[in-house]
Parts: C-alpha cells; structure tokens; sequence
C-alpha cells in the first residue's frame, strides 16, 4: 500500500516515514500543499496523511481538492483539538484526524482502519466519470446522464450515487455513504432512505432492464447494473 505523507515539519516527516516503512506501506513525501497535489494527481496513492497547516496550499484545500474528483481516503494531522477545526476537516471531505502529538502505532492503526473502510468505496483508479450500463456521472459539471439524457439530481443525491456507482454490485453500508455525503456532522439513515427513494424515481430505476439501488437491510445499499 502506497501513502503520501504531505508535512511541511522535516524532523516529523522524516521520523514519520522511517515508522511506517516499518509498518509494511510504500511512502511518498511532500513538504507543502502544492507540491503534494502534484504527486497525489501523478501517483495514485492508496491514502494520503496531510498535515492542515501547510505551506502553499493548506490541508483542507488539499482534501478539497482531492475530493472534487476522487475518493482517496485522507487523514489529517493537526496540533488543534478545537471542535469547529475537527469538523472542517471532516467538511472537507477527511476520512480521520489525527491530533499532534501521536505515536505512530497510533496513526498506524488509523491507516489500516481508515484502508479497511475504504476497500468497500474506492475505484480501482480514481475517475471523472462513471459509467454503470445506461447510466453516467459526471464528476466535474455534477451531471447525470440516463440513456443519454440529463437527470437533475441535488449535491447531495449526487453524492450518494457516486459512492454507490463507484462500488456498483458492491453493499456500501449507510454509515460510510452518511459519512462521504453528509460529513460527520450531518444525515442520518432515515433520511438516507429517503433520499435514496427521491433517486430511485428520478432515475426510473427497478424496472425491467435497469440499474437499481437494492436495499440490503441493516447493512446499506448496492448499485447493481442489468
């Protein structure tokens, strides 16, 4: 597993990385929010650590801009414990945060927990479009194609077919689907249901010969193509 380790802090990068070689993943480094963009946009690592105050571009830009077009699991280090500063990382789309000092068993095992998690979301390659039989999603312009033709969806409706097409034929539980679509600070599964009933109709799913969205009781939800 390859993780990109953006901090801006030289001695704890440079101990960081030597701790979770040890611990069996592949690291690549970046010491400011621009210069790690880059190689995340060249490499494709598995999961991405950024620190939030970086130099160039912070980690909540970074995480910003990662999410506009993938689902690369980002865990955000910071030295605040404040809850509005926790939660604006989990706005920007992080997967964990991990507040200064920690051991590095510790964010170890967040790696491998958030990895875990994420097994169940994540392309193969992180895409702009998705394509599941008739159906396409855009990424970039948040548009939804049925058989060619435009479907208006909300952000948020958006989202949750996202992560479901992303993992077509594959449960994603509701919990991580709140998670990627609300934040940690938002949604529950009454009213994921009822968002998941609103695209269901829009897009005519469940009839002969369609995709649908099953729902697989006190689990979550599979996308599943004819």
């Amino acid at each position: 597993m390859k993780v990109l380790l953006i901090e801006d802090d030289v001695d704890t990068l440079d101990v960081t990385t030597y701790a979770l070689r040890k611990h069996g993943y592949e690291i690549s480094t970046a010491t400011d929010g621009k210069t790690g963009l880059e190689r995340w946009e060249r490499e494709q690592p598995d999961l991405v650590v950024v620190d939030v105050n970086l130099p160039k571009a912070n980690g909540f830009d970074v995480c910003r801009k990662i999410r506009e077009t993938s689902l690369t699991p980002v865990i955000m280090l910071t030295g605040r414990t404040d809850e509005d500063h926790v939660l604006e990382g989990f706005s920007a789309g992080a997967d964990d945060y991990v507040t200064k000092p920690f051991s590095h068993r510790q964010l170890a095992a967040r790696i491998r927990a958030v990895l875990g998690r994420s097994a169940e979301r994540i392309p193969a390659e992180p895409a702009a479009a998705l394509t599941v039989a008739d159906l396409k999603l855009d990424m970039q312009s948040h548009e939804v194609f049925r058989g060619g033709k435009a479907v208006r969806l909300t952000p948020l409706e958006f989202k949750i077919l996202w992560i479901l097409a992303a993992n077509q034929g594959h449960v994603v539980t509701s919990q991580r689907i709140i998670e990627y679509a609300w934040g940690y600070d938002g949604g529950e599964p009454a009213l994921l249901k009822t968002h998941v009933c609103h695209i269901r109709q829009k897009l005519g799913f469940g009839q002969p010969g369609s995709p649908n969205v099953e729902s697989i009781p006190w689990v979550g939800y599979k996308l599943t193509a004819p």
